[in-house]
Parts: structure tokens; C-alpha cells; sequence
């Protein structure tokens, strides 16, 4: 047992300190961008905010869970359970919905058509920050739901469900409150991941027409260099598989962790699924996005002393 929780600290550790370094670097770096260096694409918007929600994510749940690793115990009561999971929820629907706004955004960016698409797409540029803020806006309210159902970790007697989360628990009053909290709160997560899975697919077609019409024009004996559109449609689906897998990973032990008693591992493990995207997400823009080397490069000849 002590080589376990040894391993779970290890990771649980491994996973905030490297993603919210990851996350931090990319939320700094486009707002030094923005301030003084180049202008930054229309994307790079939703770029920084979802680096700055998933910084949510793993700060809110992360810590608490690391916490009880280390054997802590009723380190929370009711009002700091509700906080904890509250700030969590909504930081992980607001990431879950950056990621559908990055879908959309670039499915229409690369979509081709005549003069009044054309006109359509330069005009949906202006919508992105009022969209993050509607986001917002939304989960914070339709979350306030959450409060109702989070318990210190002894949860309530009188109830007759009782999902415990180590540190915390949440509490139905009956049956009917349980379907209302699913519907309530996968209804959104089934859109969000619906729009997602539908424009990657659109966009994957477009991609495989634009090489196709590339190597037409050019020929084969042309180096095939990526354009910045491609290349940044690219980026987003490299990113978009990495959130559906571990979104999917994560939505099937919660469903069998519903069904069946969960035991401390699978609570553990749904935490540590949950926050594999938000801690993997940065490198996987370095790895791919080319523009974050020359953001880098331009802000280090701004700020590198005289020779």
C-alpha cells in the first residue's frame, strides 16, 4: 500500500507540476505576445484561454487530490468541498467548450465557398472573445447546480445515494435527482463533444482535398511544404484527438464507476484521466504549432541584453 500511494503521489505530482508549467508558459507567452511582439492570430485567443482554463483544472482538483494521497483527511468541509468542485466543473466545461470553439473556428477558416462565405468568416473572428465570455457566463450559472449535491467527505445521512470522492462526496436526495443532475450536465458535454467529432471529420476531408489539389498543381516532384492554414488545422486535430481519447477513457470508468461500487483506484484514476488533456495540451502545440518557435524567438530578441 505504501509503494502504491508512493506511485499515486509521484504522478499526481508529476502531472500539475508539468502541466501547469506547460499552461503557464503558453498563457504567458501569448499575452507578452500580444503586448509586444508580432500580432497574434485570431486563434491564438482561444489558444491562451483554454491554456488558462486548464490551469483551472488541474489546480482545483489536482491539489485536493494529491493532498489525500499523502494521507490528509477532512481537510475540506461542506463549503470547501462545493468550492473545490464547483471551480472544477466549471473549468473543465469551459475547456471541453474552448476546444468545440477552436473545432468550429477552424472548420469555417478553411471551409471555401464564395464572396459572402468569405465575408462570414472575417466577421466571425469578432465573435471569439464574446463567445468565451458567454461560456463563461453559461457554466457559472448552470454549475450553481453542483452546490446542491457536494458534501464534506462524511457526506449525509439522510440521502439515499452516496458517491464517495475521498476528500469530498456527492449526495442525492433520491433516484430523480440523480437523472436530473446526468441530464443537466451531460446534455452540454454531448453537444460540445458532438460539434467537436463533427467538424474534426469535415475538416479531415478538407485537409485530404487541399493536398490532393495541391499535388495536382505542383506535382509530386514539389517539396511538400504546409501552408499556415493546414498546418494550424493540423495542430487542432492532433489536439482534439488527444481530448476525445482521454475524454472517452474517462466517460467510460465514470459510467462503470456509477453502476458498480468505485473503489479508491478508480477514484484516483478518473481524477488522473481528467486532467491527462489539460497537462497535455501545451506540448502537444509545441510539438505541432509553429508558430509558438517564432513567438518564442521574436520575444527573446526583444527582451535578450545588448551584445
Amino acid at each position: 500500500m505504501n509503494a502504491i500511494n508512493t506511485a499515486l503521489r509521484i504522478f499526481f505530482l508529476s502531472q500539475i507540476i508539468v502541466g501547469t508549467v506547460g499552461n503557464s508558459f503558453f498563457f504567458c507567452l501569448y499575452i507578452i505576445t500580444f503586448l509586444f511582439g508580432p500580432k497574434l492570430r485570431p486563434i491564438d485567443l482561444l489558444f491562451s484561454h483554454l491554456a488558462f482554463v486548464n490551469d483551472l483544472v488541474l489546480l482545483s482538483k489536482g491539489i485536493p487530490q494529491t493532498m489525500s494521497t499523502f494521507g490528509l483527511k477532512n481537510f475540506l468541509d461542506d463549503v470547501g468541498c462545493k468550492l473545490v468542485f464547483y471551480l472544477h466543473r466549471v473549468a473543465r466545461s469551459l475547456s471541453r467548450s474552448t476546444t468545440c470553439l477552436l473545432t468550429g473556428f477552424q472548420a469555417i477558416t478553411i471551409s471555401s465557398g464564395s464572396y459572402r462565405w468569405t465575408e462570414f468568416k472575417e466577421k466571425f473572428t469578432k465573435f471569439i472573445v464574446p463567445s468565451c465570455l458567454f461560456c463563461w457566463t453559461f457554466h457559472l450559472l448552470i454549475n450553481i447546480i453542483l452546490l446542491m449535491y457536494i458534501r464534506g467527505p462524511k457526506g449525509s445521512k439522510n440521502t439515499t445515494e452516496i458517491h464517495d470522492f475521498i476528500y469530498c462526496s456527492f449526495s442525492f436526495q433520491s433516484s430523480f435527482g440523480i437523472l436530473m443532475y446526468v441530464f443537466i450536465f451531460s446534455l452540454p458535454d454531448i453537444i460540445c463533444v458532438g460539434i467537436i467529432v463533427s467538424t474534426s471529420i469535415y475538416m479531415v476531408f478538407a485537409l485530404k482535398k487541399h493536398f490532393q489539389t495541391v499535388k495536382y498543381v505542383h506535382g509530386s516532384s514539389v517539396n511538400s511544404r504546409v501552408s499556415p492554414e493546414p498546418r494550424a488545422t493540423q495542430t487542432i486535430l492532433l489536439l482534439v484527438s488527444t481530448f476525445v481519447t482521454f475524454y472517452s477513457l474517462n466517460s467510460i470508468l465514470a459510467v462503470y464507476m456509477h453502476y458498480r461500487k468505485s473503489q479508491l483506484w478508480m477514484v484516483h484514476m478518473s481524477v488522473f484521466l481528467a486532467a491527462c488533456f489539460p497537462a497535455c495540451s501545451p506540448f502537444v502545440l509545441i510539438i505541432s504549432d509553429s508558430q509558438v518557435p517564432k513567438y518564442c524567438l521574436v520575444l527573446w530578441r526583444k527582451i535578450r541584453p545588448p551584445p
